[in-house]
């Protein structure tokens, strides 16, 4: 479970996060890259087009999910989809 401070309110972890995971875990973490064909990029893109789950809540307002995808520079799950299935090495 990742505790509030840990994370950026526009999505994904912010430096402290990734800086604690890295002390707890072992993890090493880095930011979102937002645009370009870099592989983290791609990875992400076809790890979140398959994640289920709605893009906002009962309230109306984002979720994690549709937070991390702009962080990331996608507007939805099918632009996450469309990129990871035109960029992905075979």
């Amino acid at each position: 479970m990742t505790l509030k401070k840990h994370q950026n309110p526009k999505g994904g972890l912010n430096a402290a996060g990734r800086k604690h995971f890295k002390r707890t875990e072992g993890a090493n973490l880095k930011a979102p890259v937002k645009k370009g064909k870099n592989p983290r990029r791609v990875s992400f893109a076809a790890r979140f087009a398959g994640m289920k789950g709605p893009m906002k809540d009962d309230k109306g307002r984002p979720t994690r999910k549709a937070l991390a995808l702009k962080a990331w520079g996608f507007g939805s799950v099918a632009a996450a989809s469309s990129f990871a299935r035109n960029n992905k090495k075979t």
